[in-house]
């Protein structure tokens, strides 16, 4: 059966452009806090061997000591813990993103928040880009939501995000 194309509300209009290492230090990660389902709480600590050699030497030290994940919760899962003030899994970006991209798959240890930002689901089989102002967006002051700070087309620049939001399926929603 063909793959339908993922619908995103405001494609024709969003702008987006991760400027991660071009003048933005990964502030999206900074007191990042991703939920990790149980499917994603095994595949990344079956990845520990691998992402430990990479995290930040007090990120390494602190999964040491205690789980990667804490207390909180957030849609009705454990949010992964934040050390100095950066998530965990961030040294000079994302430790599981780079992981997973030297095995092919950018996604494949990344939690699915992480993993589709700025896509949302809208709960009705479309998504949206996050943009400053936009569904009650709360991160108004990241500059790569702001739709005046690029003229690239967010559908564009997010193919690899909206090529993993396509296998999801019409019914995704954040668990």
């Amino acid at each position: 059966m063909p793959k339908t194309p993922l619908l995103v509300v405001n494609g024709a209009t969003a702008t987006f452009d991760c400027s991660f290492g071009r003048g933005c230090p990964g502030i999206c990660c900074q007191h990042g806090e991703p939920s990790v389902t149980p499917a994603e709480y095994a595949r990344i600590s079956e990845s520990l061997p691998k992402v430990i050699p990479h995290l930040r030497p007090e990120a390494a030290k602190s999964l040491e000591a205690q789980d990667f994940t804490g207390a909180d919760v957030k849609l009705g899962n454990p949010m992964v813990r934040v050390v100095d003030g950066w998530c965990l899994f961030f040294n000079e970006g994302c430790v599981l993103h780079k992981v997973g991209a030297l095995e092919g798959d950018f996604s494949k240890y990344k939690p699915i928040q992480c993993t589709m930002f700025p896509l949302e689901p809208n709960g009705d089989g479309s998504w949206y880009v996050r943009q400053w102002h936009l569904e009650g967006e709360e991160w108004n002051d990241l500059f790569c939501l702001n739709p005046a700070n690029t003229p690239l087309k967010a559908v564009d620049t997010l193919a690899p995000e909206i090529a993993v939001a396509e296998t999801l399926g019409p019914d995704f929603a954040w668990e």
